[in-house]
Order: C-alpha cells, then structure tokens, then sequence
C-alpha cells in the first residue's frame, strides 16, 4: 500500500469497483481524510468475500492505528458481518462511498447504507487521470434490472441507470487531455445503457458518438457485454471504426440451453455462437472472451460438455472461469447443488481449456503487426487485449511492431523502427 496518499484503498472485483475506487480516493482527500484504509469489496462469489474480509485483517494488523472503512458491494449486501469485524470502523454502501457529504462527515454513523433500489441516478465520476495508469476508465451505466438466479450484484448495485451522453463525452475528453490513451467504457451491464435516458439511446449511439466528439480519442475499449442486447449501431460502429479495439468480453455463463434457461439468462448457446460468428464476418480480426461459471446447480455431465465445448465454438481467447458459488437469497442458491469436489474439477478442466485457447491466440499473432499501449516496464496490451512486451519501449506509448516470439504468456513485440533495422 502507498504511503504516498492520506488514503489507500484496497479493491476488488469488477473494472467499474477500479474506476469507483480512484473517485473514492479523491473524495477522501479532498475532505482531508487521515490514515485511513477503504476497502472497496466484491460479492460476486462467497470467495470474493472471504479474501476482502482477509484483507481487512492483514490492514489492520500492517497499520493498527488507522481507521478502517469497508464499501462495495459484499457491504451493501450484508453491511452487519463487516460491522461485526473489530478490524472495521465504518461500514458504508455503494451509493456512500460516492457522496463528498459522507466524505466530509467520516465516522458520523458507523453503518452508513442506504437502500440502493431506491437509487436512481447515477453521475459521471470527473477523473482527469488514473494514478499508474494508461488505460482509463468510464462509468457510463449502474445497477442491473435483470435477475440471474445465480446473480446478487442487483442487490449491491441497485436498478439500471445511465450517465448522459454528454457527460460521458466530456469525461473522455478529459481523460485525453490528461494523456491517456486508451478509454474502457464500463457498466453493470453495459448493454442496458439508455433506455432511462430522454430518446432512449444504446450503446451504439453513445460508443459513435465518443468517436465523433472526441477525434485525439485513440484507442475505446468496451468491458463485459451481454451479446443478445448488442443493438445494431454498436455492431455496425464495431465493424466500421478502427479506434474501437476488436475485442469483446461477453457475459456468456454457460453453453448449455438447459443450464442457461436455469439461470435465467436470456440467450441459448446457438444465439452465442452465432454472435460471434456474424461479428466475425464483419470484422474477421475480431476477438472474444467470456465469463463461464462451472458447476452450476443440476448441471450434469452432458451439460458440461457442452459448456466447454463452447470456448471453441464461439472460438474465446479470453476466459474467465468462475466455480459456481451459492449466494444466500438467489434462487440458485436453492437448487439441487453440484458437490464442490465436482464443481472445482470442472472449474479446473476449463481452465485448462482456456489456457490452451488463450495459448492459441497468442501463437496466432507471431510475424503479424500489432499495437501496443505499453502500460508498465514496456509491458501492456495489443489491440486484442492480448499481453504483450516490447523491448525498451517507454510507458505510455502506442507502439507498433512485429510479434515475433511468445514468453511467459506475453507476446514479444518489436517497434517497427527496431524490426526494420533488424531486416536491414
């Protein structure tokens, strides 16, 4: 942890907790907040919980005078186990952790949580830049008014809501006039983004109007998407505008119809795998990943099989494998259980799986021309989102070269400059 700012904060979870993270600090700050540790929690799965409750732990005992205060959703859902901990000082919620007014006032209640379905707004956080970072972050949609029976965020997070356009606008331009170069647009569930907005706009509009409005833009990004609610202007500026970075991470779940139907998604595994084959036909560079939960309640054998198989189906280069995990008060949580040992050696086979995908798609970039946003000691990300190193490289840098080999999972990529010296 720094010792460099009058807060640290200690986060976990989703990309939307890392941008509300940085908001966070500011807001401390700007109260003068002193020695004090926020721990900004997952619920997603019983394990995120365990390891923030770890965390706070280990805070405390590292600095046993500072004030600790414990947010995100894993509080907001259940704020009386962490007000429980003797490690905690003030318990506060989503919709707190956000306010300059509970900022300003620190310590006033020990439980600060309000009921987030009330919540119906949601506002742009104004971040001129990320400490360390040159990828930046932008909350354009909150909460989430669908309900998967495996899911509890709707419960940490509240109702869907959308920042207006125009203030997403302005919040990018100002991350670019802050130098960075590469805007990840980030959400609950994105795809939701504007039917609360006057003229009900998707995300499509949104996405072709950050492209327009701020043209030094050079890299946007799109974080997790739910594929059936891809609205046709978003895949036509997908396909048509380069600066838009040709990965998608889709909340897939699950390949099996049955399973899928169980969770109450609202997509069956042809409607994934043909996603990905239209988008691909628009746009052949494209790439794809995905979150899929292992063992979820009643999934038998055949049903597994074909969630595995769906990693080559829809072809994924980037997955995120989560061993289901009951969540008290979800439906899911009442059905008939996987036994964990199952559970976890599911896990473990697409794990595997994915590393070989993963693996595949690496191999499949050597002695092609790549882009890469160098983020820390040359190391950053291509265009694919795919790792890479390149070679003396300064942080902060688009860089363009040549993969030429793969070590430790990263491409090794050399500035075009360097390469053509090497050919000559």
């Amino acid at each position: 942890m720094s010792d460099t700012r009058p807060i640290d904060v200690i986060t976990f979870g989703c990309r939307l907790n890392t941008l509300e993270s940085e908001a966070v600090a500011r807001l401390a700050e700007g109260a003068r907040a002193q020695n004090t540790i926020v721990v900004n929690t997952c619920a997603v799965t019983q394990e995120a919980v365990r390891q923030a409750r770890q965390a706070i732990r280990k805070a405390k005992r590292e600095r046993p005078d500072a004030r600790v205060v414990v947010t995100g959703c894993a509080a907001q859902i259940d704020p009386a186990t962490f007000a429980q901990m003797d490690e905690v000082d003030v318990v506060a919620g989503n919709a707190e952790k956000l306010s300059p007014a509970f900022w300003a006032d620190v310590g006033r209640e020990p439980v600060a949580v309000s009921d987030i379905m009330q919540v119906r707004e949601t506002a742009e956080h104004l971040i001129d830049g990320f400490a360390a970072r040159t990828r930046a972050f932008v909350e354009v949609q909150n909460g989430c008014d669908h309900r998967c029976t495996f899911c509890i965020i709707p419960y940490g997070r509240g109702p869907s809501r959308s920042v207006p356009m125009g203030r997403v606008v302005d919040q990018v331009r100002r991350l670019v006039d802050g130098g960075h170069k590469e805007v990840v647009l980030t959400g609950v569930d994105l795809t939701s983004y504007g039917p609360d907005l006057p003229g009900a706009p998707r995300l499509g509009d949104l996405v072709a109007r950050i492209l327009t409005l701020v043209p030094d833009l050079p890299r946007l990004r799109l974080s997790s998407i739910d594929s059936i609610e891809a609205d046709p202007a978003l895949l036509d500026v997908f396909a048509s505008e380069p600066r838009l970075m040709p990965h998608l991470h889709l909340s897939l779940q699950a390949g099996d119809d049955m399973v899928l139907k169980r969770m109450k998604r609202r997509h069956l595994r042809e409607d994934a795998v043909r996603f990905c084959a239209e988008v691909r036909a628009r746009r052949p560079e494209a790439v794809f990943g995905a979150d899929i939960i292992a063992g979820f309640p009643t999934e038998t054998d055949a049903m597994f099989e074909n969630t595995a198989g769906i990693i080559a189906d829809c072809g994924l280069t980037h997955v995120h494998v989560f061993p289901f995990s009951p969540r008290p008060g979800t439906p899911a949580a009442r059905m008939p259980q996987v036994p964990r040992q199952i559970v976890k050696a599911r896990a473990a086979h697409l794990r595997a799986l994915a590393a070989t995908a993963t693996e595949a798609g690496l191999a499949a970039k050597i002695g092609q021309m790549v882009n890469v946003l160098t983020e820390t000691a040359g190391a950053g990300r291509t265009e694919h989102y795919l790792p890479a190193i390149v070679p003396g490289a300064r942080d902060g840098d688009i860089v363009s070269g040549r993969a030429s080999a793969v070590e430790g999972g990263a491409l090794v990529v050399h500035a075009a400059a360097d390469a053509a010296r090497e050919a000559a």
